[in-house]
């Protein structure tokens, strides 16, 4: 017989059984295709040797106006901005203290903190600091002057209390005098789902913020979101309030709340200038317990930029403030109305993005705008957007186009994502376009599809202006309709989910290879941590799956390569190199990719197989010698084991009684050739009624693709 080429259909396919999926491929790991052939994907390097703290569920990457890059990485602990390979922690600070104390016990290291204005829960992170004194008790120095050290809580005996342990132990059992000050930083969250509550309580981490928030009950997990507002960055965790962080030409500044209690005021202005002469001036607040340190203020003769001093404490009612380098003369002692913006801003939220081009901030989930009640009752349903160019202003009025718009198909709002002329807003059961329409509505949704699924807040991804995402048990696609997405391993992916883990599912692009990616936790690896993908190749569109542990991905234009977070707690670039350099050394990635079963004459007779012509393309390999490994797998028919050739004249039975033979002298069964880069043959002495064909490599320095490799096969009998 002549030779036989060895083609098979682009993409993975488990729908069917291994026989009726002949010519096509059926299992692999860490292959893609490209053109219609598989070939190994490409390796993945640190993108810095640093550490953060936690497990990250959110990136973003971005350049400010001063032309820093920046990447914010959201985990389950921090917050952070890295800059230069650095991870500088910006997690804000929700509340200050200045009337605790902590006690000690001779020769222990743990330390005991009573507090009755904040008890945080264990596993939250706290800081002392002190511009000018160290802070000491029963001989630690738990702080030296204008240093901040932070703790973490070990345990909580009370609600007044809570421990950490100190680098050093006691010398003395004492009680210090009032600490000034400790700065507590926002709750911890989860690294994994609670089944039944969401990522804390309610729907994915609602409660852990305001009147949510209970004492002592660990909180969400904390996803992230993030978007950049201008040349700074909008943050807020699933569940919790709105934070701002500004870029200062130097990234170990806190992100600031955007929230803020409190409404328009009376001020008296104590000094006869602004901006002349004076760095600052104070004003007295008459009705405003509640404003916080950073907090702009806007008003009649307050010059636009004018914020409250960073060392504002908040529920005095004298109020220093800082211009924003305006040369404006106030009189001296007169009266003026003043309100502070960041007013009525959402104090709870399930997601922010900004819209780009008409620069609104918009919360989906929030409480909604209640004259005089700046602390409304959740609601999951609700969209809420501040005015244009203005991050800060949340009241609606007519010289503004601050809204809200409450959704009403579903029961709460599960993600938003921005696309080039629309946002699209997922709902637990149905879909929505949001689109700008101008004052007075400002925003205009419209429904596009009730009764469908979505498996979590980061299963979706929008790639060349069509957005996929992953629901329960099926994929769909928004190119203007809502379609469902066929997928040849529907089955098997959706079979091997842990849905107790779905809300840990994240959607990426890899683009340079017309990619969609979905990482998830898998029940065949143990269904806690996610450890495995299913790629949608949308150019070519096929399917292929393979076992890899990350937390996040993006997918950045800025940098040449995508960034992954890992459970290692680092960044990687992933398509640099061919191996793997996740931790600093190099080792190889194990790549297979293996067909179905194919035959001749439909199994009628036994093939023999004793050539094969290799076709493989090793560019790119650093590998001097570059090899993979090919397989020619037989077996007797198609309810047999693999790897098992066929001999009538030696019966052999199985623990299911099913006749399959034992090998002949001369077929080698599963036997692995080895072909390097210029290998024109090899002899193989191979007898099946049906085989699958196999290549693999897992050497350093070896990235490989598959051409159309041939092989001499000819009739050898019917038994």
């Amino acid at each position: 017989m002549p030779l036989q080429k060895l083609q098979f259909r682009p993409g993975l396919t488990r729908e069917v059984t291994t026989y009726s999926n002949e010519g096509g491929w059926f299992d692999g790991n860490k292959i893609r295709f490209r053109f219609g052939f598989p070939e190994k994907i490409g390796g993945w390097v640190q993108q810095s040797s640093y550490q953060f703290l936690g497990i990250a569920r959110s990136l973003w990457n971005w350049i400010d106006l001063n032309g820093n890059n920046y990447i914010g990485v959201g985990t389950n602990l921090k917050y952070y901005i890295q800059g230069g390979g650095f991870y500088n922690d910006i997690t804000p600070v929700v509340q200050t203290t200045t009337t605790g104390t902590a006690t000690t016990v001779n020769t222990s290291k743990t330390v005991t903190i009573t507090d009755t204005s904040y008890n945080p829960n264990v596993g939250d992170y706290f800081y002392f600091y002190n511009p000018s004194t160290a802070i000491t008790v029963g001989g630690i120095t738990l702080a030296t002057a204008g240093q901040q050290v932070e703790y973490v809580v070990t345990s909580v005996p009370s609600a007044t209390t809570f421990t950490f342990t100190a680098a050093t132990a006691a010398t003395s059992s004492t009680t210090s005098g009032a600490i000034t000050s400790i700065y507590y930083e926002y709750p911890t969250g989860l690294n994994t789902y609670v089944p039944g509550t969401g990522w804390g309580v309610g729907p994915f981490g609602r409660g852990g913020w305001g009147s949510g928030y209970t004492s002592g009950v660990t909180q969400s997990l904390r996803l992230w979101s993030n978007d950049n507002f201008g040349q700074d960055l909008v943050i807020a965790p699933r569940g919790g309030p709105i934070f701002y962080w500004q870029d200062a030409n130097g990234v170990s500044v806190r992100a600031q709340y955007l929230s803020a209690l409190a409404n328009t005021t009376t001020a008296v202005v104590d000094a006869s200038t602004f901006g002349s002469g004076a760095s600052s001036i104070t004003v007295t607040a008459t009705n405003a317990p509640n404003i916080y340190p950073n907090m702009y203020i806007t008003g009649i003769g307050i010059p636009a930029g004018t914020y409250v001093a960073p060392s504002y404490v908040t529920g005095s009612t004298t109020v220093p403030l800082y211009p924003a380098g305006t040369t404006t003369t106030l009189p001296s002692s007169s009266t003026y109305n003043f309100s502070y913006a960041g007013a009525y801003v959402p104090i709870e939220t399930l997601q922010v993005i900004t819209s780009s081009i008409q620069q609104f901030v918009i919360a989906f989930g929030a409480n909604p705008y209640s004259p005089g009640t700046p602390n409304t009752t959740f609601n999951p349903m609700l969209v809420r957007w501040s005015d244009q160019a203005n991050q800060y202003q949340w009241i609606p009025i007519l010289t503004n186009q601050a809204g809200e718009f409450t959704l009403t198909n579903g029961s709460y709002i599960m993600a938003a994502r921005s696309t080039r002329q629309e946002i699209l807003v997922w709902t637990d059961s149905a879909l929505y376009s949001m689109q700008y329409i101008g004052a007075p509505y400002v925003w205009g949704f419209q429904l596009l599809m009730d009764n469908i699924s979505v498996m979590s807040p980061n299963s979706m991804i929008t790639v060349n202006n069509i957005t996929y995402w992953m629901g329960k048990e099926k994929f769909y696609f928004y190119s203007g309709t809502v379609q469902t997405l066929p997928c040849s391993l529907r089955q098997y992916i959706f079979d091997d989910i842990n849905q107790d883990q779905s809300y840990q599912i994240f959607a990426g692009a890899n683009e340079a290879y017309s990619e969609v990616w979905w990482f998830y936790c898998s029940v065949s690896g143990g269904g806690q941590t996610v450890d495995r993908y299913v790629i949608f190749n949308y150019l070519d569109n096929v399917w292929y799956y393979g076992t890899m542990a990350r937390t996040a991905w993006l997918d950045s234009g800025i940098f040449n390569y995508p960034i992954a977070a890992d459970y290692n707690s680092r960044l990687l670039f992933h398509e640099n190199g061919v191996d793997d350099v996740a931790t600093g050394t190099t080792l190889p990635i194990d790549a297979y990719i293996q067909s179905s079963d194919f035959d001749i004459g439909d199994g009628q007779n036994f093939g023999f197989v004793w050539r094969i012509l290799p076709d493989v393309n090793f560019n790119g390999s650093v590998n001097g010698y570059p090899s993979v490994n090919m397989t020619v797998v037989p077996r007797q028919n198609s309810g047999a084991p693999y790897g098992v050739a066929a001999n009538p004249l030696v019966p052999s039975y199985g623990g299911s009684n099913t006749l399959y033979g034992s090998p002949q002298p001369y077929s080698k069964t599963n036997q692995v050739y080895t072909i390097q880069q210029f290998d024109g043959q090899v002899y193989t002495r191979l007898r099946g009624r049906q085989m699958s064909f196999r290549i693999e490599s897992n050497t350093v320095g070896t990235t490989w693709q598959l051409g159309s490799p041939r092989i001499d096969l000819k009739s050898d009998g019917r038994r």
